[in-house]
């Protein structure tokens, strides 16, 4: 169990990366070049023209899985009780959200075929990520309950 608080911890220098990390490669034509989208780009552009799609997403990527996982840290280490264990699996599906909403756009623009998209390694990371933490509390609750 000492490795799994390890893992939760390095979630917490891996978000940051996954956040800044190309989600997708897109573009109109495939003559031209393809632009690298990641979370904060995506959320820079947001922000300039819709600021409450822009918190719904920050809410989604950044807040709740950052939180979710100091949260368990804190349970891991016995600072806080295991009540709290209900409220971070909560946050954890919202956080699933955002890769369900990514992967949904992926999907969409490839069947329209207007442009051109492709998945780049920060998607798998991200994704992994949440993962990662989805199983650690998993584990987490397992743990409690016996």
């Amino acid at each position: 169990m000492a490795a799994l608080k390890w893992i939760n911890l390095s979630l917490l220098a891996l978000y940051p990366v996954a956040w800044s990390a190309p989600l997708m490669r897109a573009g109109l034509l495939p003559l031209f070049g393809l632009s690298e989208i990641s979370v904060l780009t995506g959320l820079r552009a947001l922000w300039e023209t819709d600021l409450l799609l822009a918190a719904i997403v920050a809410l989604f990527a950044l807040v709740a899985p950052y939180v979710k996982t100091i949260g368990l840290a804190l349970v891991q280490f016995n600072i806080v009780g295991r009540a709290r264990l209900p409220m971070l699996a909560v946050m954890g599906k919202v956080a699933m959200a955002d890769i369900f909403l990514i992967a949904l756009y992926i999907t969409i623009v490839k069947g329209i075929g207007i442009g051109r998209i492709e998945t780049a390694w920060g998607l798998y990371l991200f994704t992994a990520c949440i993962l990662a933490s989805l199983m650690i509390s998993i584990a987490e609750a397992r743990r409690w309950r016996d």
